[in-house]
C-alpha cells in the first residue's frame, strides 16, 4: 500500500461510497486510476489518500459483499 499526495489526486474522478451516510459518519470515496484504486476519507479530503491494486481492490469488495 502507498500514499498518493493531494497534487497526484486532484484529476481524478471520486465516487462516494453508497454506504456512507449523510449523518458525517464514515465516508469512503474510491478512484479507479488504470491498475491502482485510490481510496480517501470524504470528510478530510487534504489527507493523503491510500493505494491499492485494482486485483486487491476487487478481492476486498468480494469480500466485503459477502458479509
Amino acid at each position: 500500500m502507498t500514499t498518493a499526495y493531494a497534487g497526484v489526486t486532484t484529476q481524478l474522478c471520486w465516487r462516494k461510497s453508497s454506504y456512507s451516510g449523510s449523518d458525517g459518519g464514515d465516508c469512503v470515496e474510491v478512484a479507479p486510476a488504470f491498475s491502482t484504486v485510490y481510496v480517501r476519507d470524504s470528510k478530510n479530503r487534504a489527507l493523503p489518500s491510500i493505494t491499492v491494486s485494482a486485483e486487491r481492490w476487487t478481492a476486498f469488495v468480494g469480500f466485503a459483499a459477502g458479509r
